[in-house]
């Protein structure tokens, strides 16, 4: 009898352990908040956080003579080639451009009208707030009012010299920044 009572209370104790981890799962994540960002790169009241995703991949700069002044030469942003994840690292899409587009693994995508920028720190491209253009493809864009792009690292223009020599010369940098779509509710 006392191996069979401890056999059930084994049993028991499994179970109740099983049922205590089956309430453990991953919880999900708390939603972007845009409290400590600058005020010039947060989404007007009335949006709310319809994705969330990490971008990952490269941003191209082209040594070009500066506008309007002779002699003069910089590195001038290209595009980006970027992968989309989810916050569980599951690609959902990517970015690219030009023009800067974010197209959603199921098609849908849209581009955007850059209305303010914010600095991050040194070598890191801006903060960044985008206001949408309506969506094409029907799925996970449509409906997207505006995109900022935060905690961003790397991306910034190359070190390298740039000028008469080099111009026309591309280099590529890596870089990885958050990107939040919003929509209007």
């Amino acid at each position: 009898m006392h191996i069979r009572t401890l056999t059930v209370l084994a049993s028991s104790a499994a179970a109740l352990g099983l049922a205590a981890c089956s309430g453990m799962g991953a919880k999900p994540m708390p939603m972007f908040s845009q409290a400590s960002l600058p005020d010039a790169v947060k989404v007007p009241a009335g949006h709310r956080v319809a994705m969330e995703t990490v971008g990952a991949g490269d941003i191209t700069y082209e040594c070009r003579a500066k506008a309007n002044m002779p002699g003069q030469h910089e590195w001038v942003f290209v595009g980006p080639d970027a992968k989309l994840m989810d916050r569980a690292g599951k690609q959902v899409g990517k970015y690219y451009g030009p023009p800067a587009t974010w197209e959603n693994a199921d098609g849908s995508k849209v581009t955007a009208t850059q209305v303010a920028v914010a600095p991050n720190g040194v070598g890191n491209i801006p903060h960044q707030l985008v206001k949408a253009n309506p969506a094409t493809g029907m799925g996970a864009m449509q409906g997207v009012s505006y995109i900022q792009r935060v905690a961003t690292q790397g991306g910034v223009a190359p070190s390298a010299a740039c000028g008469a020599s080099n111009m026309g010369q591309k280099q590529v940098v890596k870089y990885q920044a958050d990107y939040i779509f919003y929509r209007a509710g």
